[in-house]
């Protein structure tokens, strides 16, 4: 995942925009419902699009691990999230590295003398903080979200490391409350010598999402690793995953289980975590952290602002993907930072020892019994070999020479010792621009296996590219798309998904795995919007996203069956809108703001000597004032400051200004076809962070890049800016220079088809996509002679696209029926905003 979402704009409204149309058909309308025709005597009647499926033929090979899953420790999908342990900072090694907030005593509550204490007396060398209690003294603690939750009969197992001076006792009473009183019978442990561990169990006698968990000490005792585990785990796993959020992701019958991350591996120092680096806190994730009993592995600060226990760690990773039937897909750092950190690590010597830990990992995962890392696999309780034929080398790096180097280094190790295994490169974190095509260039020219490549874009955007692998090279790397999504989990935001994985699938020979992002979200530590799977600490429910996604997931079938559709007619004008100035955590100064149609006719002058009435301050954010002659932006914190001037039927004309950053983070934006405040386009020179610039087209609040370079901006110097609009054509000029240059002219299509077949029942699926505002009467033809049942089994998403699921309302769900009227040609009719999957029986290439 890339630093850079904070730019994204992560909701939507109804997509009025994007998709168009007046809603001709209840969102509900299907198969047998009214506003819904469907039949082969209506075939001769006029259609809104057809479909012609060439059913004598096949087409790519859809392989069994295509849709899968990508894990990230993001929106505390670990801790308090898929990792069921109920205890929050369960070791007291919280720290302001994690957090600036985060102290030992996190989420603990004390009562008499309690010392969180780093020192010679603790449980273990990495386990660097414990607990001292004197006598009378308890800790309480309050769990994720509202509390512990326990239901009502369940077991739960309690465990605390405790330690007591020479031979002395320490009674320990283990309770568990709310504000209602006793959730379940209260035990008593009694502690005594050096550092030993010890159990009890709980049977929870009232359902609670509120509970607390109190240790009181009898005597002076010394505590750490104090757990609460449900003994209902996926798969009854001991130290296993919270049931309800596994079980969704196992009922998506993953592909194959990317993890851990994600910005999390390759960022921060990668050193170990010793004495040597001086329990360096803020590290990549590296897998030998991870392993052994769970008091002896390392702690870590996460990437995205909390505390890491790895207490879910490799092991634990392997066992789910074999749990779910998914191919394990495993990340490790390449030595060179991503995420906006973008920093190449140049020391031989720790290279050597992460490229022996890589091939230390395959045998951790592959080797037998007998073996070193073989051994300690078994050691956890997995004798027998984890399936594992793909690992990938870093992650979004934004130095894409100084990563190939290194992966050039980390391939030719694995590859000479283990060839079976394929090793997976990246592209970066962006779907374009200089670093995704030397990126690119590198991979291919080195004949890598696979390139992971990576984008999170606005749902016009899935709509407009719907083609971009057809063009790819067949004889060069094949593609894993490892994260995407759409900036949004409303039903519109799946609809335009779902129409882009019908191009996924049509080039199932190229883009080979794929995988929505991120996965898990708790709704009370969010990051990052949006997330396939929500929850709290006792619920769960999947997305509109994940409904969609678990569509196609489940009816992906063995091959594609070549078939063409026809278009919607397209509707498109000049760019058109006002122009606009905005800033972004910076102060900025723009003056001499000139706008002249492609005729010559003056549209606007403002040098702001009369100060700023020709603007509006469209965002409301900022601080705007004219300035020693100059539209200033004074407020460094701000963001999106946008102020416009002009009209909206603005169009084929230059847009001149002088723009000089003052202070701040990046540099300064400048705006043209701007209807609103969420549609327009920006240039955006000196952004994130000043690393880059790139123009941005934002429709209905989400964004997508259109032209992108490597340009930053200096403080107190001042830049001519010139924007030249014809038509749908954009040139751009830096400093008299042409900066670049784009056509927006892609048609946002919303019909979208892709048809597969099943081998195993003999089923062609003809998946459908209708991501707008009106009913698709659709004529179907699979040839002469096809064969086919008149009976198709029929699933079918469909609403306002709007519709969000929540804990409470679930609008988003699949509904099944039967249409009876399936022949060699025949006619459907398609609801609005809908994704069907039809499932017919027979077709020409299962007769033989």
């Amino acid at each position: 995942m890339v630093h850079r979402r904070r730019r994204l704009g992560l909701t939507l409204g109804a997509l009025g925009s994007l998709l168009a149309g007046t809603l001709a058909a209840s969102p509900g309308a299907g198969p047998g419902s009214p506003g819904a025709t469907a039949g082969p005597a209506a075939t001769d009647a006029p259609v809104d699009y057809t479909i012609d499926v060439d059913t004598d033929r096949t087409g790519a090979k859809i392989d069994d691990s295509m849709y899968g899953v990508f894990y990230e420790d993001i929106n505390r999908a670990a801790d308090g999230g898929l990792y069921a342990e109920l205890v929050q900072n369960r070791s007291f090694e919280y720290s302001a590295d994690d957090n600036a907030s985060a102290t030992p005593l996190t989420s603990w509550q004390t009562s008499g003398t309690v010392r969180a204490l780093a020192d010679e007396g603790r449980l273990n060398a990495r386990n660097r903080t414990y607990v001292s209690l004197a006598g009378g003294a308890s800790v309480t603690n309050s769990g994720y979200n509202t509390g512990i939750a326990v239901a009502k009969g369940k077991r739960y197992d309690i465990s605390v490391w405790a330690r007591t001076d020479r031979a002395s006792r320490a009674p320990l009473t283990l309770t568990l409350r709310d504000t209602g009183g006793e959730l379940a019978t209260g035990r008593r442990v009694t502690a005594r010598g050096g550092w030993a561990k010890y159990e009890a169990t709980f049977t929870a006698t009232r359902t609670s999402a509120t509970g607390r968990l109190t240790v009181a000490a009898g005597a002076p005792v010394a505590l750490d690793m104090i757990s609460l585990f449900p003994r209902d785990t996926y798969k009854g796993r001991e130290n296993g995953l919270r049931e309800d959020l596994a079980q969704k992701i196992a009922d998506l019958k993953p592909g194959f289980l990317r993890f851990p991350g994600g910005c999390l591996v390759n960022t921060g120092s990668h050193e170990a975590y010793d004495e040597k680096s001086g329990w360096q806190r803020k590290r990549s994730y590296q897998w030998k952290d991870t392993i052994g009993p769970v008091e002896q592995r390392a702690t870590n600060a996460n990437f995205w602002g909390y505390n890491q226990s790895y207490g879910l760690g490799y092991y634990e990773y392997f066992q789910f993907a074999e749990d779910t039937g998914a191919m394990p897909l495993p990340v490790v750092p390449a030595l060179v930072t991503g995420c906006g950190q973008n920093k190449a690590t140049d020391d031989p010597a720790l290279l050597k020892r992460h490229i022996q830990d890589t091939l230390d990992l395959i045998e951790f995962a592959g080797g037998p019994a007998t073996s070193r890392w073989g051994s300690k696999r078994a050691a956890m309780g997995h004798p027998a070999p984890f399936h594992l034929t793909h690992l990938e080398v870093g992650n979004e790096e934004n130095l894409p020479e100084e990563f190939f180097a290194r992966f050039k280094q980390f391939r030719a190790a694995i590859e000479a010792a283990h060839p079976e295994i394929t090793v997976v490169s990246n592209s970066g974190p962006d779907d374009s621009g200089a670093t995704f095509d030397k990126a690119w260039q590198l991979n291919r020219d080195a004949d890598v296996a696979m390139v992971d490549e990576h984008y999170y874009n606005s749902p016009q955007w899935f709509l407009e590219n719907n083609d971009r692998y057809d063009s790819y090279d067949r004889n060069g790397p094949k593609v894993f798309l490892g994260e995407y999504a759409s900036q949004g989990n409303t039903f519109g935001n799946a609809l335009s998904e779902a129409a882009y994985m019908t191009g996924l699938e049509r080039n199932a020979d190229m883009v080979q795995l794929a995988s929505y992002a991120p996965l898990l979200a708790n709704e009370d530590y969010v990051q990052w919007k949006p997330n396939m799977i929500w929850f709290d600490n006792d619920q769960s429910w999947g997305s509109a996203n994940y409904e969609t996604q678990k569509l196609f997931m489940r009816n992906a079938g063995d091959e594609v069956v070549p078939s063409t559709a026809s278009a919607t007619p397209a509707a498109s004008g000049p760019i058109t809108g006002a122009v606009g100035l905005s800033t972004w955590a910076t102060s900025a100064a723009y003056d001499d703001v000139r706008v002249t149609g492609a005729d010559g006719e003056a549209l606007l002058s403002d040098d702001f000597s009369a100060g700023d009435s020709r603007w509006t301050k469209a965002a409301g954010r900022g601080s705007w004032a004219v300035t020693d002659g100059a539209y200033v932006q004074s407020d460094e914190n701000a963001e999106d400051t946008l102020v416009t001037a002009g009209e909206r039927s603005w169009h084929n004309y230059d847009l001149r200004v002088k723009a000089t950053k003052k202070a701040g983070k990046e540099g300064f934006m400048v705006a043209f076809g701007v209807k609103d405040t969420g549609n327009h386009y920006w240039w955006n020179i000196g952004g994130w962070n000043n690393t880059r610039s790139a123009v941005e087209k934002t429709t209905d609040g989400a964004k997508q890049t259109m032209v992108q370079d490597d340009t930053t901006v200096e403080a107190g110097r001042a830049y001519d800016l010139r924007v030249e609009v014809r038509g749908r054509q954009v040139t751009l000029y830096l400093d008299g220079k042409k900066w670049g240059s784009f056509t927006d002219d892609k048609p946002a299509e919303p019909f979208r088809q892709v048809v597969t077949r099943d081998k195993a029942t003999g089923e062609l699926i003809v998946k459908v996509v209708n991501a707008q505002g009106a009913q698709a009467r659709t004529r179907i033809d699979l040839g002469d002679g096809a064969g086919v049942a008149a009976k198709a089994r029929v699933t079918m998403l469909a609403a306002d696209p709007a519709a969000e699921n929540t804990k409470s309302t679930h609008p988003v769900a699949p509904r099944t029926s039967v249409f009876d009227g399936v022949g060699d040609r025949f006619t459907y009719t398609f609801p609005a905003h809908s994704v069907t999957f039809l499932r017919i029986k027979g077709g020409a290439a299962a007769r033989r």
